[in-house]
């Protein structure tokens, strides 16, 4: 059954839930596995791809937007079915896609806005009340 955590950042600014998605992506991809980070829309995913080529000037994290080339390990998308993914999925969008489940792992990022913070209220009640097994980071 996929394992869900939390991960809330103690601040409000969107840039936040963007950074943190870039740290659990290098880290993931450290520990070998494959990633399809969900973003809002095109404009983010565009931001997330300037993002992971510059995050650690030492590091390269292989990446691509959804079906480009490097995708493979690291693809970010914005709503598409991510293909060939099904290790974890780091969340972005303030709603539950609908292929969450055939992941292993999901991340989701909570920021201290008022609108991140209730709609990852009502994913936490989701996720429960479904009987997934939740964990909460706090950042």
């Amino acid at each position: 059954m996929t394992r869900v955590g939390f991960y809330v950042v103690q601040a409000a600014e969107q840039g936040h839930r963007l950074q943190v998605a870039v740290r659990l992506a290098d880290k993931a991809f450290q520990q070998g596995h494959r990633i399809f980070i969900n973003a809002v829309d095109e404009a983010q995913a565009r931001t997330l791809d300037e993002l992971l080529w510059t995050f650690r000037p030492a590091s390269f994290l292989p990446h691509g937007l959804h079906g480009q080339e490097h995708s493979d390990t690291i693809a970010i998308g914005w709503g598409q079915e991510p293909q060939n993914h099904n290790d974890l999925l780091i969340n972005l969008q303030l709603g539950i896609p609908s292929f969450f489940s055939r992941f292993q792992r999901v991340a989701e990022v909570v920021t201290q806005d008022p609108t991140s913070l209730q709609a990852l209220r009502e994913s936490w009640k989701f996720y429960k009340e479904r009987g997934y097994q939740l964990e909460k980071h706090d950042l």
